[in-house]
């Protein structure tokens, strides 16, 4: 197709911009014939930068065998910067339409379904390497801006340390299950074509081997949208929703009590995981990106959200895990 393609004339593409992501730009581009258009495809533009905090090698081999698992686009190929893939007939959520009930459910089937995908080499779960990555990194900037420097030494970066290990800690006791994580659910990345009904995940830049919780955590807190507005974050019987689907996607009412306790309180404990390394990636997007966007305000939203909620599901978890040891 693109050796046919290298011979057309500029004047038979047509180039879109479908979404312009915080690490990716994707294009719609399209051949017309005659004014009617032959055929269409998506070409996504990695973001200036964005290797410092993407492993593209394990981004592209997970790719190749998401999709061929049945998910989102079809690949292609790859260039330079970038990536081709099959063109989605669908549209982007938007963060409150991912509460709506008909959709979380289907949200959760969906993410049933990810977790089987089988991807070839080291299973091990990719959280707590990437948080240490990217708290290497993002303790030694020095920013050019004095004001964006002078911020970013208001942080303790010794009190980070001390609060990603006790929360390691932690959430090791819960033994969650390691599974094949899409690790960025956010509504952006989540596509439907209402009118065939179809549901897509898209987007594989941190996908890896991780915990459940984590990837299900992760997901509970992009309800609160760019803007943290964690006001949205769903309470116990949305979470109860999702989660019955998910356990259960043909009979979601037939999930015991204890399955949906366990998954619960991986999941709110696994989410403050989610709030300290989207944390340390703001800072090193603070000094890296191009992009005009408050990478650095961004830091202590999440971070603050961190500790606002650290003490209630700290305690939740070690509720929970006496409550095991007792049985």
């Amino acid at each position: 197709m693109f050796k046919a393609w290298s011979n057309l004339d500029d004047s038979r593409f047509v180039v879109e911009k479908i979404s312009g992501g915080i690490t990716n730009l994707l294009l719609k581009v399209s051949v017309k014939q005659e004014n009617c258009i032959e055929e269409t495809i998506t070409v996504r533009l990695y973001g200036p930068n964005t290797e410092y905090i993407i492993d593209r090698q394990r981004e592209l081999q997970a790719t190749k065998y998401i999709t061929a698992a049945g998910f989102g686009a079809k690949w292609l190929g790859i260039f330079g910067n970038g990536m081709v893939q099959s063109f989605i007939n669908a549209q982007t959520l938007s963060p409150s339409d991912m509460r709506e009930p008909k959709l979380a459910s289907k949200i959760a089937k969906q993410l049933q379904r990810f977790h089987h995908v089988e991807i070839p080499g080291s299973k091990e779960p990719q959280l707590w390497n990437d948080v240490w990555k990217f708290f290497e990194k993002a303790s030694v900037l020095e920013f050019d801006d004095s004001k964006m420097q002078k911020t970013y030494e208001t942080i303790s970066f010794k009190e980070v340390h001390d609060e990603i290990v006790e929360l390691k800690g932690l959430c090791d006791l819960l033994k969650s299950p390691v599974i094949f994580a899409h690790n960025d659910l956010l509504s952006g990345n989540i596509m439907i074509n209402y009118e065939e009904d179809k549901l897509y995940f898209i987007d594989y830049e941190y996908a890896s081997y991780n915990y459940r919780g984590y990837d299900i955590g992760n997901h509970f807190a992009e309800y609160a949208g760019f803007e943290c507005d964690y006001d949205l974050y769903p309470n116990m019987n949305e979470q109860y929703h999702f989660l019955r689907h998910y356990l259960k996607p043909e009979r979601p009412q037939e999930v015991s009590e204890k399955d949906l306790e366990t998954l619960y309180v991986e999941a709110n404990t696994f989410s403050l995981a989610s709030h300290v390394f989207w944390a340390l990636w703001g800072l090193i997007q603070a000094k890296m990106s191009p992009i005009e966007f408050d990478y650095l305000g961004y830091f202590f939203l999440r971070y603050h959200e961190y500790k606002r909620q650290k003490e209630k599901y700290f305690l939740l978890a070690r509720s929970y895990l006496s409550g095991c040891k007792n049985e």
